[in-house]
């Protein structure tokens, strides 16, 4: 089924959703809202297979204390067993922050974009420099979400403000992301707590934090400030696709990017 052609996404209301989601986020969409009602559990999820589990104390929360008793799942755990129900490959099993590095990202959306340019099946993330939270976009302004120890798995508005830092679309062949159609050039990443910058400068604004490897889209390249770090001096910055910037250090391939053009 072609992106085109996918019939709009319900949610566990029925209510008609936006249509675009791709064959796999719509199967996602449908098992995450399959657990609404399910308690929300931390640590729940990340069991050998995904699938709800019984969770833990987080060491915090109160609301945790009994979370040993309920059988459910935290957010990133939701994402998990969502997405593995969908390709059938366990393409999440890491934590939320690690969910939002995600080498299976085929784009990627700033804050600063907000909901716009989502589609169901999307992951948003909140955190400051580390995600501490996902939740699935169902389109029509609503999310499904596994919010916190003492609720339930709920469709709710989404949010974003506060420490709103952006979302990402899966995709969902489990092979590494082709080519996005925005026109940019995908490349790998390396290092960690790489920081994006709003201006080709370390003095710029942190815009991201890529706490390990990830895949980024690469729209054009220019000679700006000069870097030095682990060991690799380089004046070279790429400009992201959410228009952020990243020194070309930590961008695997040659200084001067083959086939990217200047800024």
């Amino acid at each position: 089924m072609s992106v085109a052609s996918a019939p709009a996404v319900l949610n566990a209301e029925g209510s008609r959703l936006a249509p675009g989601a791709s064959a796999t986020a719509q199967a996602a969409v449908n098992a995450a809202c399959s657990q609404i009602g399910v308690w929300y559990s931390w640590g729940g999820g990340h069991g050998a297979t995904p699938g709800a589990g019984y969770g833990y104390y987080d060491g915090s929360d109160p609301d945790s204390l009994h979370d040993n008793e309920r059988k459910g799942f935290d957010c990133s755990g939701l994402m998990r067993y969502a997405y593995a129900q969908a390709t059938g490959k366990d393409l999440l099993n890491s934590t939320a922050n690690d969910q939002f590095h995600s080498s299976q990202a085929s784009a990627r959306f700033s804050a600063s974009q907000g909901s716009a340019p989502l589609l169901p099946g999307d992951l948003m993330f909140w955190g400051s420099g580390h995600a501490h939270h996902v939740a699935m976009y169902l389109g029509g302004g609503q999310m499904v979400e596994a919010y916190e120890s003492g609720t339930h798995i709920r469709v709710a508005p989404v949010r974003t403000g506060g420490d709103y830092a952006g979302a990402i679309r899966i995709n969902g062949s489990g092979t590494p992301a082709p080519p996005p159609a925005n026109g940019g050039t995908t490349f790998e990443t390396w290092g960690t707590g790489v920081r994006i910058h709003s201006t080709p400068s370390v003095r710029g604004s942190v815009v991201d934090t890529f706490v390990g490897p990830t895949q980024v889209s690469v729209q054009c390249q220019q000679h700006a400030e000069s870097v030095t770090a682990d060991g690799y001096t380089n004046d070279i910055w790429s400009k992201l696709a959410d228009g952020s910037w990243l020194t070309n250090i930590y961008i695997k391939g040659a200084a001067w990017l083959s086939g990217v053009p200047t800024c």
